[in-house]
């Protein structure tokens, strides 16, 4: 009797694991993720050069237990607006955000021993101002979202970490509602999804998310995306969709609107977005909304705004099903085009264009609030911060 009692417990208890909600598994599993302590880390900083004093990309040291940080070393490249680092961590790419002619996709060697980028090579991405660059999961590819070009351009990487001449360029259309922004396209940002099987594209100049399926196995020449399976989700006229990001446990996207300074929530399921919330991140229309971040443990939100109001708005995510709820606004340096949140969840790092300075906040772990911790990173026009491991 005692053994069948002992039986039926044991499978009672299997059962309830097994029929635990996905959600709550997975935010388990961040929840945890987010208490390992990183300590030191690279932080590297991309900037615009043009005549203001800035040279290229910035190598520091940063400390994600204190929020305190020490300069290292520099590279001088135009324009590096926009930053990724490989996934063995021995190659860094970057746009060079400059006009039809002169824009490029670069890359450069880490050597982690010496704290320093060293300039491999560059390849015009033949579309004008890429604002944004991407890489595949075995680092294979390289995808450039181009801006003025309308257009997004893809690299082969070679064994060497150098990239091939451009593979294939991906030209669009369209237009949107607003006569100003949107008389013709203009591609934001390029994104796989966690499990790599899609890579996601935003047009602010259209209002369109495109969707293409990757290859996996890319010989050299071989397009790194399947046009012959793309999707293309609407936003609402007069959204400019401009920067997602992914939930954590990979069941939600977040697509932040500069036009109309909105994020839009989607459930994700195996390449479909399927739309659930529209809130405001710009509550004073200044039509400037840049970028946006789930923190690592996913329970908080951040979407940033330019040009009036500058700061970060901040939203609480449900457990259940993902959508958000405001909780703050943090007013923050001029500017704010890109922020980055450390690994550890614990400080929030705005790079401040126009105020020339990376404020370091930090997070209060139960609201998300930011507070100022005035460790002030003086640097001129920094747009892009990245972390990597020391070692």
């Amino acid at each position: 009797m005692i053994k069948k009692i002992a039986y039926l417990l044991f499978f009672t208890i299997l059962a309830a694991s097994c029929t635990m909600n996905k959600s709550d598994k997975t935010n388990d599993k961040t929840d945890n993720d987010s208490l390992q302590s990183f300590g030191e880390m690279y932080m590297l900083v991309g900037t615009y050069t043009s005549n203001e004093g800035s040279k290229g990309i910035y190598l520091y040291k940063f400390d994600t237990d204190t929020g305190t940080s020490d300069s290292l070393s520099m590279v001088e490249v135009a324009n590096p607006s926009y930053l990724v680092i490989s996934p063995d961590e021995k190659f860094v790419y970057s746009v060079g955000e400059n006009g039809p002619e002169e824009s490029y996709a670069h890359s450069f060697s880490f050597d982690k021993g010496n704290n320093r980028l060293t300039l491999l090579n560059s390849q015009l991405t033949h579309g004008s101002s890429p604002a944004y660059i991407t890489l595949d999961a075995k680092g294979n590819n390289v995808i450039t979202a181009n801006y003025g070009g309308g257009s997004i351009s893809q690299f082969n990487v070679n064994r060497d970490g150098t990239l091939s001449p451009l593979t294939n360029l991906f030209q669009f259309t369209g237009s949107g509602r607003d006569s100003t922004r949107q008389q013709k396209p203009h591609l934001h940002s390029v994104r796989y999804s966690p499990d790599g099987m899609y890579l996601f594209a935003t047009d602010l100049g259209t209002d369109k998310i495109y969707r293409y399926k990757s290859v996996h196995s890319v010989f050299e020449g071989q397009p790194a995306l399947l046009q012959s399976d793309t999707a293309v989700f609407m936003t609402p006229a007069g959204t400019g969709p401009r920067h997602f990001d992914f939930h954590p446990n990979g069941l939600y996207f977040y697509l932040l609107g500069e036009l109309s300074g909105e994020v839009i929530v989607y459930d994700y399921n195996m390449g479909d977005l399927q739309q659930k919330q529209i809130i405001l991140a710009d509550t004073v229309g200044a039509r400037g909304s840049a970028d946006i971040h789930v923190s690592p443990n996913g329970r908080f939100l951040y979407a940033s705004n330019r040009l009036e109001a500058d700061g970060i708005a901040i939203f609480k995510i449900d457990s259940q099903d993902g959508t958000l709820t405001k909780v703050g606004y943090q007013s923050t340096a001029k500017h704010p085009r890109n922020f980055a949140i450390t690994p550890n969840g614990k400080f929030l790092l705005v790079a401040g264009r126009d105020d020339n300075v990376i404020q370091v906040y930090s997070i209060d772990k139960e609201t998300g609030l930011l507070t100022d911790t005035h460790q002030d990173i003086v640097i001129n026009k920094p747009v892009c911060i990245k972390f990597t491991k020391l070692n």
